[in-house]
């Protein structure tokens, strides 16, 4: 959740007053956590060992060598947890992995939501879980009093409900579940630090496998999808579609009380700012353009190849911490060309998708 669009709501206690004062909380609840990500603390969690199985330098689960060893079909290990209301972690287990459906809705949308993160990144990137070694999925949902976000904080994914006058529950999105998985296995490769350009950057990669997420889940090629991140998490009160629009940053929500959507689509429009760690919910808008231009260019299922360049460059130990927009764009271009050939359609959607953003990945 963008710290800016919750400042606008705690500031809009005529209009929301309920909802006002739980931005104002969830506020002071998260800047800790933003702060820890600015400081490039990255995730606690462990390796998952299985036998037969080992990980490539991508986080790729390939066979081991060893001979005779039987090999393991990936699969989710899913464990949802209930805070009952409180912000106490990990709260009450309430569901585990191959459980029936419990009937409270943000505990069977979470569990779901994790299966389907699982399953775009096994079956299209042969990954195994956040670590590429099988590791649980936790998460936690009723987390706090109408706690206004959704957050991975190294171990589990957190779900709050929401105020219920401008927000509604975060399990609801599949594309927010995507994107805060996301962060982890960020910081398990790229450990992009969450601050200026490369805190954009890291928004920007968790945006775009949660909108593959979503697509892939819905069977949506690129000119079917709505490359929307949020869609459904407002409420009818609001005047708007979700949280942010790869293909059209800044058009996302445009309501009388929260303001219209500020994210720049274009590098010359790139937002200088001390808050929010260097304006990364902002800026991240210009990357996310510049990767939905270059899958609708392609057509076709966006997670097949412009997914494939991200996910390489993301995993392939060519990125540092502090790592920009220039650095970034050049590595997808050279992952483009690894991948599909240094003439192919692919390079060429990469390198006008990021021309079109007013940045030049050679």
């Amino acid at each position: 959740m963008p710290p800016y669009l919750l400042l606008r709501i705690a500031a809009a206690e005529e209009h929301y007053d309920v909802a006002a004062e739980a931005a104002r909380r969830s506020l002071v609840r998260d800047e800790p956590m933003r702060e820890l990500r600015a400081e490039g603390i990255g995730t606690t969690l462990a390796p998952h060992e299985h036998p037969g199985l080992v990980a490539d330098r991508g986080g790729r689960t390939v066979e081991a060598p060893a001979p005779g060893v039987a090999i393991r079909e990936p699969a989710p290990d899913r464990r949802i947890s209930d805070a009952e209301g409180v912000e106490s972690l990990p709260g009450r287990l309430v569901r585990a992995e191959g459980a029936p459906a419990t009937g409270d809705a943000s505990t069977d949308e979470a569990y779901d939501g994790l299966g389907e993160v699982f399953a775009l990144f096994a079956r299209a990137y042969g990954r195994d879980a956040i670590d590429g070694r099988g590791a649980p999925l936790d998460a936690t949902v009723h987390f706090g009093d109408r706690y206004d976000n959704a957050f991975w904080d190294g171990e589990r994914m957190v779900f709050g409900d929401g105020d219920g006058e401008v927000f509604r529950g975060f399990t609801q999105s599949l594309s927010v579940i995507g994107h805060e998985l996301a962060h982890g296995i960020t910081e398990l490769t790229a450990r992009l630090r969450y601050r200026d350009q490369s805190g954009a950057l890291n928004e920007h990669v968790s945006d775009v496998f949660g909108a593959l997420v979503e697509q892939y889940a819905m069977g949506q090629d690129a000119a079917a999808a709505t490359w929307l991140i949020g869609e459904g998490v407002f409420t009818p009160l609001v005047e708007g579609r979700a949280l942010r629009s790869m293909l059209d940053p800044g058009s996302a929500y445009d309501d009388d009380v929260l303001g219209r959507d500020p994210q720049p689509g274009h590098y010359r429009d790139y937002v200088r700012t001390d808050l929010d760690n260097g304006g990364v919910h902002l800026n991240s808008g210009i990357p996310n353009r510049a990767f939905a231009l270059a899958a609708v260019d392609l057509g076709g299922f966006a997670w097949e190849h412009v997914g494939h360049v991200w996910y390489d460059t993301l995993t392939d130990g060519v990125l540092g911490p502090d790592d920009g927009f220039a650095v970034f764009s050049a590595a997808t271009l050279a992952a483009a060309r690894s991948r599909f050939g240094i003439a192919s359609r692919e390079a060429a959607a990469v390198a006008a998708g990021w021309r079109a953003v007013g940045i030049d990945p050679e």
